[in-house]
Parts: structure tokens; C-alpha cells; sequence
């Protein structure tokens, strides 16, 4: 007997500021997120100063019937929240939530597709 794959969302997981425009680049991905992917859940969460925070966020997927969470942290740099406020973060979210998958992926700083994008950008000469 073969289980049905969980259901995953996405949580885009970012610093925060209570500059309303500053959350637009995050909520952009967002929706490119759900442009690319329409059936797959995701929302945007915040260290600090924004809301909503990391366990609110998750609770809204899992209200949506999500059973695995991948947490992307959208910082450039890995510093002290990526290194060690975020795993101290989600493995509380683990010990409330032991039925759910959580999967925590290299900031996306870290990520050759983007630093090779961002230097496409800087070459740019438009």
C-alpha cells in the first residue's frame, strides 16, 4: 500500500521592516511562486518587525492541509539569523508540529543560480 505524496508549502522566510516597501520584492516571489505553481501553498514570514512571524506563517499552511513546509530564507548573506536564530526557529516549529516535514534550505544568497543572475544584472548596460 503506497501513501499519497504530502502536500508541500512553501513559507519565503525574509528579515522584515516596517517599511511597507520593502516586503514588495518578497511578496513578488510569492507571486511568481504561485504564477509558476498555482496547486502549491506558500506565504511570506518575518524575523522581526513584520508580520506575519515564522510560526504564524505556518500555521496558515498547514490550515490549508499542507504536511511538509520548505522554508527558503530569503537572505543574500548568511549571517547570525540564517545561521543561528532560523534553525533554532524551525526546529521549535518540529517540536509542535512532529507530524509535519519541515525542510530548511540554504539561504538563497548561497545559491550559484543567483549570484550568477546577480552579476548578469551588474553587467547589464542598459
Amino acid at each position: 500500500m503506497t501513501t499519497a505524496p504530502a502536500e508541500r508549502g512553501i513559507i519565503l522566510f525574509a528579515h522584515g521592516s516596517r517599511d511597507p516597501l520593502w516586503h514588495k520584492p518578497i511578496e513578488a516571489v510569492a507571486t511568481q511562486i504561485a504564477t509558476l505553481s498555482p496547486a502549491t501553498p506558500v506565504v511570506c514570514a518575518y524575523l522581526e518587525l513584520s508580520k506575519p512571524d515564522l510560526p504564524t506563517a505556518t500555521l496558515a499552511l498547514l490550515n490549508r492541509g499542507v504536511h511538509a513546509v520548505t522554508i527558503l530564507p530569503l537572505f543574500l548573506g548568511v549571517g547570525k539569523h540564517a545561521r543561528e536564530d532560523l534553525p533554532i526557529l524551525v526546529a521549535a516549529l518540529q517540536a509542535s508540529h512532529p507530524n509535519v516535514q519541515f525542510t530548511l534550505q540554504p539561504a538563497v544568497g548561497e545559491d550559484s543560480r543567483l549570484v550568477r543572475l546577480m552579476a548578469e544584472i551588474a553587467l547589464d548596460s542598459r
